[in-house]
């Protein structure tokens, strides 16, 4: 789940964003761990939340799969 969750993350950037995830103008690594991600996806209890900014938006993702840009539910990881 973990790259799916990564690439859920991009997807709903581009969404918002209204272009295509290859052409975001940056990577998404530039404004988080993707091993925080990663490790925060791995812990054992779901019951954690992240939050951090990009260029005009705020993402936020939990530990039960929902991705939040600028507050709206984008998407759902199961």
């Amino acid at each position: 789940m973990n790259e799916i969750l990564l690439e859920s993350i991009i997807e709903s950037i581009a969404e918002v964003e209204g272009v295509e995830p290859s052409d975001l103008d940056s990577q998404i690594y530039y404004y988080v761990s993707t091993d925080a991600i990663t490790n925060l996806n791995n812990h054992e209890s779901n019951s954690w939340r992240l939050q951090f900014e990009i260029p005009n938006h705020v993402v936020e993702v939990t530990g039960n799969g929902e991705i939040l840009i600028d507050g709206v539910q984008m998407e759902k990881v199961d």
